[in-house]
Order: structure tokens, then sequence, then C-alpha cells
């Protein structure tokens, strides 16, 4: 026997509960749509914020690489400023005992010398510590030295005796300076006693 498929059906309530079994079947793939939609967009979120997180993360990354790169370079040259420090003494020494009788172009030459080196070093940060006539600040200065003075306050600088350099606001080399003391008082009042 052969089976066809019914046109109309013998039950009138059959078609209402396909009706009824219909239309939660259908309202479910919506649901379920929706609740996909739902997830994907919070994965898209996590996925953006995930990236924007990343991007801070590299651009934090570049900036430190940057300074450490930079930190390197000035670490490397503030060794070799150092090391060319000794040299530098030595050529103001020279020129500060200049024997009597010397060739005065000469005297210029060689001060012309200085000063260009002078001017190199400078071009890569390095300058001078200021110190006569200024208070005494450890952090620039080495004391090796003190001498009596009733014009100058205590603590104040008279005399360098080796220059002191900072390459830009790292000291390199403090100078070693002579401080002002003030004068003994002596006891003038036992010498009248005796």
């Amino acid at each position: 026997m052969h089976m066809t498929p019914r046109k109309h059906p013998h039950d009138p309530n059959e078609m209402d509960r396909r009706r009824e079994t219909a239309e939660p079947a259908s309202t479910s793939p919506v649901t379920s749509l929706e609740a996909k939609i739902a997830e994907l967009e919070a994965a898209a979120a996590e996925a953006k914020d995930r990236h924007l997180r990343l991007a801070a993360d590299f651009d934090n990354y570049k900036k430190r690489s940057r300074q450490e790169q930079l930190e390197t370079i000035q670490h490397a040259s503030a060794e070799l400023i150092a090391r060319l420090l000794p040299a530098l003494d030595d050529l103001h020494k020279a020129l500060d005992h200049k024997p009597a009788g010397i060739d005065e172009p000469w005297v210029k030459g060689v001060e012309l010398s200085v000063r260009k080196l002078e001017e190199a070093l400078g071009a890569h940060g390095l300058e001078a510590i200021d110190a006569v006539g200024k208070r005494f600040d450890p952090s620039v200065h080495e004391a090796i030295g003190h001498e009596e003075s009733a014009e100058q306050p205590e603590d104040t600088v008279l005399q360098v005796l080796r220059r002191g350099y900072r390459l830009r606001d790292r000291v390199v080399r403090p100078a070693l300076v002579k401080v002002a003391r003030r004068p003994a008082v002596s006891d003038s009042s036992s010498d009248d006693s005796d």
C-alpha cells in the first residue's frame, strides 16, 4: 500500500496542535539568535578591551625601551667624560704653572685647545661645578681642608683644589675644596688674671 500525504487533516484539532508546537519553535530560534548576538557582542567588547590594553602595554614598552637606550648612551658618555677629566685637569695645571719666558702664541694655542675640549664636553652636558664663594654642599663639594677666615661666613668655599663637574643632573666628580672656619677665639680674660 502506498501512502500519500494527507492534504486535509481528519482531526480538526490536529492543525491547532501543530500551530502550538510550531510557535514555541519559532520563538526559540529568535531567542537563541539574540543570545548568540549578545555573546558575540561581549566577545567583541572583550577583544577590543584586550586590544586596547595590548596597545597601551606596547606603547609603554616603546617608551621604556627608548628611556633605557637614552640612559645607556648617557652612561657610556659619562664614563668616557670621567676618563677625560684628569687630562683636562693636567692641561689646566700646565696653564696655571706656565714657566716664565714661554712663547705667548704657544700658550694661546694651548688655551684654545683647552677651551675647545671644554666646549666639546659641554655639548654632551658637562658643566663645571661653581664653588668659590658658595656655601659648602656635600652633594657637589668634597672638603679636604679648612682655613680660618673672619671675612667669609663659616662653611663658605674659599678655594678649589680640583674642579668638580656634573653631567646634566648627575655629579660626575665633586669639587675638592677648602672651607672657611671661624677664627679661634682666644681667651683674653684668663691672660689678664695672671
